[in-house]
């Protein structure tokens, strides 16, 4: 069949042959500070249990709660028990420890009673309320027990997760070696942001989009910069490439006489598995293997090279990293009609607005241009409009992908 005559790949299909032959990488182990972000190669397992005994959860007297059953109860005070420092001694009726948020609870006791429900004249005390068992205690493992797992393999790794696992006295962990993820853009009329432009030139605003994209979600930018449109130049830096996790070129993959991606890289083996998407933005994509090294080739056009990169390279540096998550799909409500779709898949760039307690409303900008990087920035959603849908009036419910 003719290049041109070539069917149209609906998305999805496209999106799981792309993340059909890719491979995990390999596993690392970092220090809690390096892995925020990183994905978890492994599950955690508690090294101890949090508290490792029951704990005073304010500052004042342990007490038997069988001792304190009224208002106006008299104890005797036989000493203290602050954070890190339990008292040794055992508590009997008519007695009461001093203690201290944190503190680990005497034996003989089993309720906190208030430092502002007592008064303490030298060593003996009096409460204004009565004790109720287990109040003010923190129980033995509330929190997590020896041998507990999480969070588990898979898990993209927050502050509160740091923080969890340093409380179950880890110092490392073991995560997805970062994928590399090499690319370069292409054509005559690129320069980099403050180089000098000639005439008809423009600025290459997609390397460091792209990077921006990469390193956002976990993978390594390797910027192997432009390339003219010349079919050495293309090779020698995709030859650059061989050693990363994937090779993505910007622009050059469709079929005009200055697309020169696909024959230029052919003729070092390049294997195409397919290069045109039924999607809008971004209908020239390109997908297939460099050697070893898995390629994805997208617009050159900056609005559609970001939109197919969140569509198709975001979930493949995820998948790299061992995770099954590919997109965070979300219900809203229509801000304003849409008209019907055509047999392209539509990916509209919107504005959200949260309403509490409903659905949040998505309105599409006024102007769908794929030139356009400024409404690209001012959305915070791409609302998803599949083929061949009919129109729809304000208040319709549709499916988005968050930007942000």
């Amino acid at each position: 069949m003719a290049r041109g005559k070539t069917p149209l790949l609906p998305v999805e299909e496209a999106r799981q042959r792309i993340l059909d032959p890719l491979r995990v990488t390999s596993h690392e182990r970092v220090t809690l500070r390096e892995s925020l972000g990183r994905i978890l190669a492994e599950d955690v397992i508690a090294r101890r249990t949090q508290p490792p005994a029951d704990m005073s959860a304010m500052d004042g007297y342990a007490v038997r709660a069988a001792d304190v059953t009224a208002a106006g109860a008299r104890l005797h005070v036989i000493g203290e028990a602050p954070a890190g420092r339990a008292y040794a001694g055992e508590v009997k009726a008519g007695e009461t420890v001093r203690i201290f948020t944190g503190g680990a609870l005497p034996a003989g006791t089993d309720s906190i009673m208030l430092q502002e429900d007592a008064s303490r004249e030298g060593d003996n005390v009096t409460f204004s309320e009565a004790a109720h068992a287990g109040q003010h205690v923190r129980k033995a493992g509330i929190d997590f027990s020896h041998g507990d797992a999480g969070p588990l393999a898979g898990t993209k790794l927050s502050a509160a997760d740091i923080a969890l696992i340093a409380a179950k006295n880890h110092a490392h962990v073991m995560v997805y070696r970062r994928p590399v993820i090499a690319y370069f853009a292409t054509g005559d009329e690129l320069v980099m942001p403050g180089e000098t432009l000639g005439a008809d030139q423009i600025i290459s605003s997609n390397n460091d989009g792209l990077g921006a994209l990469i390193e956002a979600h976990g993978g390594e930018a390797m910027d192997l910069g432009i390339a003219p449109d010349d079919k050495e130049a293309i090779r020698t830096l995709a030859a650059k490439a061989n050693h990363a996790d994937m090779l993505v070129t910007l622009g050059g993959a469709s079929v005009g006489d200055h697309d020169l991606v696909r024959p230029a890289l052919e003729a070092d083996g390049l294997e195409i598995d397919f290069w045109r998407i039924a999607m809008r933005p971004g209908k020239p994509l390109m997908f297939g293997r460099y050697g070893e090294v898995p390629m994805l080739g997208l617009p050159g056009n900056p609005v559609s090279a970001l939109v197919c990169a969140q569509l198709f390279l975001v979930p493949a540096i995820l998948r790299m990293q061992g995770t099954v998550e590919t997109q965070s799909l979300m219900i809203a409500r229509l801000g304003a009609d849409v008209k019907a779709n055509d047999a392209r898949e539509d990916y509209l760039r919107a504005k959200l607005d949260h309403v509490p307690g409903e659905l949040p409303v998505v309105t599409p900008l006024p102007v769908q241009d794929s030139s356009m990087l400024s409404a690209l920035s001012a959305a915070d959603c791409l609302i998803i409009r599949p083929p061949h849908a009919e129109a729809e009036k304000a208040g319709a419910t549709v499916s988005i992908l968050p930007l942000r």
